[in-house]
Parts: structure tokens; C-alpha cells; sequence
């Protein structure tokens, strides 16, 4: 299955992962029946975002395909719901007005990047999900916050912040990885 970068597209595959994350969300659990469809059953990895009247409400996802694309969106979709923790979780009123995003994540590769410079040179603003890796710090951002963070330098510089490091900081030992996806709302 193909990923195009950051694309929306009202395929039948789009329409089903949202189905089933606002199902997800409705029930207020995880169905251990999942979808008997073999694309379905495939490994997968997702993130789930929620909006509320416009503003972020919740997102929560997976780096690696590591359980099937039906449970991986399922899950994603109840911990961004009640479990993220920036926000409270969803309440009952909330629910029906949730606008849902899933986004279908290609495998990352490495960023070959020995400087921040050449980091910043190989970014694609708008195309690249971004991993940052240092020790024990991990963060990422969907190519969707490019939309919000359009300039590289203020890209990676909040990538580590929400690492918890510091905007400026810089060692040879970061890890980069980018990932497409494939974005269904």
C-alpha cells in the first residue's frame, strides 16, 4: 500500500480506519472483534488526532507496525480520546463534535544528518513526519504540525523541546528518522 506524503483522499480504505476510530470513541472501548478484512488484519501504524471546534483535542499514536492496522487505529483512537495526557478526557458531549484525523504511517528511514545544518537541509517541509532520538529522549511530529512550524530551524527546535531539550541544543549522538503518511480526516 502506497503512501502518498500528508495526502487526504475519501477512499473506501480512509473512510473504514475513521469508522472505526469514532466507533472506538462512541463505545468508549476496544471491541476485541476487529474487522475480518485482510488489510485490516495487517500490521499497521497510526496516529489519531482529535479536533474540537478547530483546536487540538487529542493525539496519540504508533511509530512501528506492531499489532494490526484494525486494533493499532482502534487503540490509538481510545488513548487519544481518554488517555492523552495534555488534555481531560473526551466527555460525553464531546464525542459527536470530535472532527477525527487518521494518519497511516509508512515505515521511517534515518536522516543521514551529521550537523543540525545538514538537518535542517534535508527537512521537506510538508512532506516529512520526523522522529528526534538522544539517549533517552523521543519525540515526533506529523508532517501535518509543518502547517503550524513552516520553517525548519522552528520545526526541529520544538521537536526537541517536546523531547524535553533544549530549542539550541545539538549533539552529534541525535538520531533523525522521517516517515510519510497518509492522512484520512
Amino acid at each position: 500500500m502506497g503512501l502518498s506524503p500528508s495526502t487526504s483522499a475519501p477512499d473506501p480504505r480512509g473512510r473504514r480506519l475513521l469508522e472505526l476510530a469514532r466507533a472506538a470513541i462512541l463505545r468508549g472501548s476496544a471491541d476485541d472483534a476487529y474487522p475480518r478484512e485482510a488489510w485490516l488484519a495487517a500490521p499497521g501504524a497510526t496516529f489519531v488526532t482529535l479536533k474540537l471546534d478547530g483546536e487540538l483535542r487529542g493525539c496519540i499514536g504508533s511509530l512501528e507496525a506492531r499489532r494490526s492496522l484494525a486494533e493499532d487505529v482502534v487503540r490509538n483512537a481510545l488513548a487519544a480520546a481518554y488517555r492523552d495526557p495534555r488534555f481531560p478526557p473526551v466527555t460525553v458531549a464531546e464525542r459527536e463534535r470530535l472532527q477525527i484525523e487518521v494518519s497511516l504511517l509508512a515505515p521511517a528511514l534515518p536522516l543521514a544528518a551529521t550537523s543540525e545544518a545538514e538537518a535542517l537541509r534535508l527537512l521537506r517541509p510538508g512532506i516529512d513526519g520526523v522522529v528526534l532520538e538522544y539517549g533517552e529522549c523521543r519525540s515526533t511530529f506529523l508532517p501535518q504540525v509543518w502547517e503550524s512550524l513552516p520553517v525548519p530551524r522552528d520545526f526541529l527546535g520544538e521537536l526537541k523541546r517536546k523531547a524535553g531539550l533544549p530549542r539550541d541544543f545539538w549533539d552529534p549522538a541525535i538520531r533523525l528518522s522521517r516517515y510519510a503518511v497518509e492522512k484520512f480526516a
